[in-house]
């Protein structure tokens, strides 16, 4: 068997239908598509969203109210409960160890430690941001906020 002896499998191919070709092809003249009228010339059609000469949807419902500050800074938050749960006393909070401690995905993620929950160990805290009620909270127990936040 070579290349040039293959071949479909008998029936699995149709020849395609030639269209507006005389009377006798049983396509002629119309080509199939009936007689008048929009949907018989070429481009004719409706376009999509066409709801027959009512206002199409897209058009009745508003545009989406208020904006988007694409200026806007998003911070992870993370409790001081967390932060009590998974570190010991004297240890170093900032990304890498929260990273490394499963808090958080990312090292460079912006992070603020916010005061939900009770802190019992001293810590050393250096990330982004820290709300007043976690740094009240975190230097009531020993610890100690640095900057940049």
């Amino acid at each position: 068997m070579e290349l040039k002896d293959l071949k479909p499998a008998a029936g699995s191919t149709k020849n395609r239908k030639r269209v507006g070709r005389g009377p006798a092809s049983g396509t002629g003249k119309t080509a199939g598509r009936g007689m008048n009228g929009q949907k018989s010339r070429a481009g004719g059609g409706k376009g999509a969203g066409f709801e027959g000469g009512q206002t199409p949807l897209a058009r009745r419902l508003p545009k989406l109210p208020g904006f988007r500050n694409f200026n806007r800074v998003e911070y992870l938050p993370v409790n001081v409960s967390r932060l009590d749960a998974k570190f010991e006393a004297g240890d170093v909070v900032d990304g890498d160890s929260l990273k490394a401690k499963g808090i958080i995905k990312h090292a460079d993620a912006l992070v603020k430690v916010l005061g939900d929950g009770e802190i019992t160990k001293p810590l050393t805290v250096r990330v982004d941001k820290v709300s007043a009620t976690a740094k009240a909270k975190i230097e009531a127990a020993g610890g100690k906020v640095e900057e940049p936040c």
